[in-house]
């Protein structure tokens, strides 16, 4: 999956973040990413563990309405302080 912004609305779109596995990260991250989309199917969540199990990487798989919900999206994720990198 590309993580390119799509041109055409709606349109499904993965949003990647990454913390430390010890964190409340899947919650915090959650919690923004529905303030934003609505309520998330299970289904549409993904989570791996870093090799050595210090860290996590989840990913959302939304359905994207606009620009400007993408870019709400980043900006609360990167000012969660668990949220080390979102992509």
């Amino acid at each position: 999956m590309s993580t390119a912004k799509p041109e055409h609305f709606p349109a499904e779109f993965p949003i990647k973040v990454m913390g430390r596995q010890d964190s409340d990260l899947r919650a915090a991250t959650r919690e923004i990413i529905e303030r934003h989309t609505g309520p998330l199917e299970e289904t549409r969540i993904r989570v791996r563990t870093s090799g050595d199990g210090n860290f996590l990487a989840l990913t959302y798989t939304i359905v994207a309405t606009g620009r400007d919900q993408l870019d709400a999206i980043y900006r609360e994720l990167t000012a969660c302080k668990l949220v080390l990198m979102a992509l």
